[in-house]
């Protein structure tokens, strides 16, 4: 089977970008939009539409395989390549993506996603968003090339086996952190509710403020879940605040708010993610480990979840070898290739790392629903419900393929 052209179309993706170094300085909230000027290059407002490229891949016998070229909301920040608009990197992928797959046998995913990371631009790798979305498009063409799912795709070149169990969804509240949560505790999300507690004032200067969230939350889920056997896992993403507010060279006192955190959490688990922000990766990576083995070793049950900084395969590697938390979010669009997420996903499972297969709400339903199929076939730990911040829609999502995967899988399989 050929590869007989490749096309793209500019498309919208579920969310906003963000700046967040903005944010952070203070911009306010103003109904959906913020206030104050960005400060991230790149950034014309501190929230702008997010945006997409749909890359279809046309085969010799008229099929149409394709993915969503998509960045993270905050790019521009904690190391990320720059912010991703449609009409600056079309034109990239038209001059030296296409030409480099057109015409050509389509192979093995393995083989033609690891070419991505050979093109250059101007001496430069290709924009992460690109590599994400085409090779979304490459798996996709092999999978139709082979009439195959894409998770037995992926199963059969990486030698694993397909997971027959629905992987552990987590859901994002934004900021409508209340009225979300019952979204999610009514349609028993395993873990949740994500909070975007994203600057001091949400956290509290001293950490109140989560506190008494976590509180409410504890409570309603008790008011309102569906069956008392429902006992999901609160995973609050920090954004680092809590190195912001006790000082991220303080293990001590962050440990101590931590501690207060687990209180408040039970009888249900507490995940955090990205306690901290030390400003490089080598620092992050120094003050997480630290923190996750003061935790370990105070017995302090709350697993900590390394997001920023930790961006790319190298990266993913390099955290989990320093046991620099509990679990890895491997964030997908960050990672480039699926080549790439694959392999670190991999990585985690095999050094007894949580292996979070994560990404943003700044995606669409395409990326959402291929990532779907990279989870099932590494046997995830967890998943993150994407595009959006409605939680209905990304849950649906997830959920939906994950059912379709097993279905099919019940039934036999494509292949068989």
């Amino acid at each position: 089977m050929r590869i007989k052209k490749m096309i793209c179309s500019t498309g919208l993706t579920g969310f906003y970008f963000d700046d967040q170094l903005a944010i952070r300085q203070g911009a306010e909230a103003d109904g959906s939009r913020y206030t104050g000027e960005p400060a991230t290059p790149g950034f014309s407002s501190v929230r702008q539409p997010g945006e997409s490229i749909s890359v279809m891949i046309l085969l010799e016998d008229n099929q149409i395989a394709w993915g969503d070229c998509a960045a993270v909301q905050y790019s521009g920040a904690g190391g990320r390549d720059p912010l991703f608009l449609a009409a600056d990197f079309i034109p990239v992928i038209e001059e030296y993506v296409a030409p480099h797959y057109e015409g050509r046998e389509v192979t093995t995913f393995r083989e033609m996603a690891s070419e991505l990371a050979d093109i250059r631009v101007a001496g430069k790798k290709l924009h992460t968003a690109i590599r994400y979305g085409v090779s979304q498009a490459l798996l996709d063409a092999v999978a139709r090339s082979e009439h195959m799912m894409m998770c037995e795709v992926i199963a059969r070149e990486y030698n694993l086996t397909i997971t027959d169990e629905l992987i552990p969804i987590f859901s994002q509240s934004g900021d409508a952190r209340y009225d979300n949560a019952d979204k999610m505790i009514i349609k028993g999300v395993p873990v949740l509710p994500h909070a975007l507690i994203n600057n001091v004032s949400k956290l509290g200067k001293k950490g109140e403020n989560l506190l008494a969230y976590m509180d409410w939350l504890v409570k309603r889920i008790r008011e309102i879940r569906p069956e008392e056997s429902y006992q999901p896992i609160i995973q609050i993403d920090v954004y680092g605040t809590i190195g912001i507010a006790f000082g991220y060279e303080n293990i001590d006192a962050m440990a101590d708010y931590l501690a207060k955190l687990e209180v408040a959490a039970r009888p249900f688990s507490l995940r955090i993610e990205g306690p901290l922000d030390a400003g490089s990766r080598a620092d992050q990576i120094k003050y997480m480990a630290e923190l996750t083995s003061e935790l370990d070793r105070r017995g302090i049950v709350v697993e900590l979840v390394a997001d920023e900084w930790c961006n790319n395969l190298e990266d993913v590697k390099a955290f989990a070898d320093a046991r620099a938390g509990h679990m890895v979010q491997v964030k997908t669009p960050d990672l480039g290739g699926l080549d790439e997420t694959i392999a670190a996903m991999l990585y985690c499972k095999n050094n007894g790392i949580g292996a979070y297969l994560g990404g943003t709400c700044n995606e669409t339903d395409r990326s959402a629903q291929i990532c779907v199929h990279v989870a099932m076939a590494v046997a995830a730990d967890q998943l993150l419900a994407k595009p959006g911040m409605g939680v209905d829609e990304g849950i649906m999502i997830a959920y939906n393929e994950m059912q379709r995967i097993l279905a099919l899988r019940k039934a036999g399989g494509i292949t068989s």
